[in-house]
């Protein structure tokens, strides 16, 4: 047998894909959730292979186990922050079907914002159960909790997630017109442009993490938010600097170039009858390092 066929015929192998989209969900950042695989997989490499009747459910349990212990002291990092905290982006081009069909499964930047109002159970069973359709039986002993108590965790978290969510569209290609719209009464500095794109209560956010120049609180309202972007665009937009279509956590979305091959920043949107609800500007640097 080569390495390669090794490899294939390892269940991690066989897993990690779904793995790794578990760890994301639950932790909200790549390179967290690349630092959690490789625990898992030393784990994996030293157990008894022999007595692991599902190694799904035995890896699923033992990522969600470094993720839970994580999420913990994440928070309190996350309550430390310099302004908002955003989840790190998923970006995909747009002309991949492989990294399509990647981010086709991925949650949005907005749900992923809202889960983080949800305890580390809430949110472990949320993702598994509304997610990825793990049972309540296998929550519950990931859990150590009872399966009832699991199914009330992901019933709780289910009604946290609603009711912090705005309203969004459903239809990629209002999703897709939405942000073309933005983009170009952006690139044209068109103040009137973008309050007809913009929901009257449009929410901007933004994380620069202290590293480079953003806003410390979320800014509300269209009139607000198009000065903003305005501001924004004559201030650092350079003759260099690129916008480009891109998947953002299997959304439309834009990535910033301040100049070739060096990401700014990454815009996810929400969009609700053909108006953009909320964005989230995520330009700290350190969360854009997977970015290309």
């Amino acid at each position: 047998m080569t390495d390669t066929d090794a490899a294939l015929a390892d269940p991690f192998e066989t897993y990690r894909r779904y793995l790794g989209a578990v760890a994301y969900r639950l932790l909200g950042s790549v390179a967290d959730a690349e630092d959690v695989l490789q625990e898992a997989w030393l784990r994996w490499r030293s157990a008894d292979r022999a007595a692991v009747a599902e190694p799904r459910a035995f890896l699923t349990t033992v990522v969600t186990r470094l993720c839970y212990d994580q999420l913990g002291s994440a928070r309190v990092r996350r309550e430390e922050y310099y302004g908002e905290w955003l989840p790190e982006p998923l970006v995909a081009d747009e002309s991949s079907p492989a990294d399509l069909a990647e981010l086709g499964e991925s949650v949005s930047m907005a749900v992923l914002t809202v889960m983080e109002q949800l305890t580390p159970a809430e949110r472990a069973a949320f993702v598994l159960h509304d997610v990825f359709s793990v049972g309540f039986d296998e929550i519950a002993a990931t859990l150590e909790r009872s399966p009832q108590a699991a199914r009330q965790l992901a019933s709780r978290a289910r009604r946290r997630v609603k009711d912090g969510s705005r309203r969004s569209t459903v239809d990629p290609a209002e999703h897709r017109q939405a942000v073309s719209a933005f983009a170009a009464a952006t690139a044209g500095g068109d103040l009137q442009a973008l309050l007809a794109v913009l929901d009257p209560d449009v929410v901007w956010h933004s994380d620069g993490g202290g590293v480079v120049s953003a806003g410390v609180r979320p800014i509300v309202g269209a009139d607000r938010v198009s000065r903003l972007v305005v501001g924004l665009v004559a201030k650092f937009m350079s003759a260099e600097a690129t916008v480009s279509f891109a998947r953002v956590n299997g959304e439309p979305g834009l990535v910033i170039h301040s100049s070739p091959g060096v990401v700014a920043g990454v815009i996810a949107f929400t969009v609700a009858d053909g108006r953009i609800t909320e964005a989230y500007v995520v330009v700290n640097p350190e969360k854009l390092t997977h970015v290309k």
